[in-house]
């Protein structure tokens, strides 16, 4: 077995990879990043495509090229929710217009960046297992790094054939969902969440697809609720070229997707005659942030460590800002000398300052929404302001109203009081667990507490909606 010797390895050149590569390398740090895909195939991944802008992306990379390069719809204005059982729509206008992209040419470009940056990208490698050294990971009684112990120093790897372990001060995982790493690191002494399982992910399959005239709802991403708690959704990239595809979570039946997605296609007179471009699937996370993503000599990335979305599966910028602080952090360890928790935590902080604590909050939407029947939440749903919908699910993770906006609602979802009191009062959970996730503790001293606090929530929480604890 041949080795290779870097300061930071980064697996998995998705949007987390390429943006933690990138900023690591700018500094630098000696940096490669692994990818099993052929460097033909790298960048295609299963994806709704769609983002808010290159705006709240961080600027490691060359932002306009990539806008210019795979940028293919800069003016989706809208939501547009969809009734499955009575047609109706409801059209939420966004504050700012969002975009949808080209996500092969998206991924070629920012992979591009990470290796002008000074990354050796290696494609055509496959990551099997952690290089770690022996005893007990992570922390001592005060929860504060203790050197070496159980730290991750590499990873096994079989490159184009050829067996290869890869040396690193710090490895960030950006493998994806459920990533074969987590499963082959002893996190067990570290802060490193380890309460993940399949049940909190959901299965996706998406096609691209162009069809014969525009159509009239370029400027909208299109949802429609499915049985399975999950969604359809038609996102334009372009006029003639739509990214159509469903996800049901893995604590619900299996949906059989294709079909499912092949009967709605059929039920719309704009596909007719419609041509597949691409198929592609994937699993996604639909659960909260990890509570920690950090062990010595390691930190996770992306949908690696559960940073996305979990109502819409939205993580493209999301996973630009971790991995870029996660590098951040990376080149601090390095130049240090010391890869310990401690010295990795401030990139915990960070994402749960930011994206983490709406996520979380987004997160009781699901937990609620698992325990009712879809149609009545779907009525509910239709019954909804659109800005809170839009607050709720999305910009804020938390959505109030004032009292003109509580009587016409209160007229449009007679029958479902009881839901809308209970979604009310939910509503309230998922402010206070927002307020504690920016409460997240500054070192790994406090977490032990700050995770009780958490788990007492979320207790409440369960205990309101009747459903199933999630974690």
């Amino acid at each position: 077995m041949s080795t290779e010797r870097y300061d930071v390895v980064v697996v998995g050149a998705g949007t987390a990879g390429a943006f933690a590569a990138a900023t690591a390398a700018s500094e630098g740090v000696s940096t490669a990043l692994l990818e099993r895909k052929s460097e033909a195939e790298a960048g295609q991944i299963a994806c709704g495509d769609a983002v808010k802008g290159k705006g709240t992306f961080p600027g490691v990379i060359d932002l306009e090229y990539l806008r210019e390069e795979s940028f293919t719809n800069e003016r989706i204005e809208k939501a547009r929710f969809e009734n499955p059982r009575s047609g109706e729509t409801v059209d939420i206008p966004f504050e700012a217009p969002g975009s949808v992209v080209d996500r092969k040419r998206y991924g070629e470009v920012i992979l591009e960046e990470a290796a002008r940056a000074g990354t050796d990208v290696h494609y055509d490698t496959v990551v099997q297992d952690v290089v770690q050294t022996n005893g007990t990971a992570g922390r001592n009684g005060n929860g504060a790094g203790n050197g070496d112990a159980g730290r991750v120093q590499g990873v096994e790897a079989v490159r184009r054939g050829e067996p290869t372990e890869y040396e690193a001060d710090v490895v960030i995982d950006a493998g994806g969902a459920l990533s074969v790493l987590q499963d082959r690191a002893d996190l067990s002494g570290a802060t490193f969440d380890t309460n993940v399982s399949y049940s909190q992910f959901c299965s996706a399959y998406r096609e691209v697809i162009e069809v014969d005239s525009p159509v009239e709802w370029d400027d909208a991403l299109v949802f429609k609720p499915t049985e399975e708690l999950g969604y359809l959704w038609y996102f334009p990239r372009t006029p003639t070229e739509i990214n159509a595809g469903l996800g049901f979570q893995m604590n619900k039946p299996p949906m059989e997707l294709v079909e499912t997605l092949k009967r709605d296609l059929r039920s719309r007179p704009e596909f007719d005659g419609a041509t597949v471009k691409n198929k592609l699937g994937a699993a996604l996370p639909t659960r909260r942030p990890y509570d920690s993503a950090t062990a010595p000599g390691f930190m996770a990335v992306g949908d690696a460590a559960g940073h996305v979305n979990p109502t819409t599966g939205g993580g493209i910028p999301g996973a630009a800002k971790a991995g870029h602080w996660a590098a951040e952090r990376a080149i601090e360890a390095v130049t240090s000398g010391d890869a310990g928790e401690q010295r990795l935590w401030e990139y915990n902080r960070r994402v749960m300052a930011d994206f983490g604590k709406r996520f979380a909050a987004m997160d009781v939407y699901n937990i609620f929404g698992g325990a009712h029947d879809v149609d009545e939440l779907v009525d509910v749903l239709t019954a909804l302001p659109g800005q809170q919908i839009v607050d709720a699910l999305g910009k804020e993770g938390t959505a109030s109203m004032d009292l003109g906006l509580k009587l016409k609602t209160a007229l449009r979802t007679v029958g479902h009081w009881d839901l809308l009191y209970e979604l009310y009062r939910v509503q309230g959970k998922a402010a206070a667990l927002k307020e504690l996730y920016e409460a997240y503790p500054a070192s790994p001293a406090g977490f032990e507490a700050w995770r009780e606090r958490r788990d007492a929530l979320m207790d409440e929480i369960y205990a309101l909606t009747g459903a199933d604890p999630k974690y």
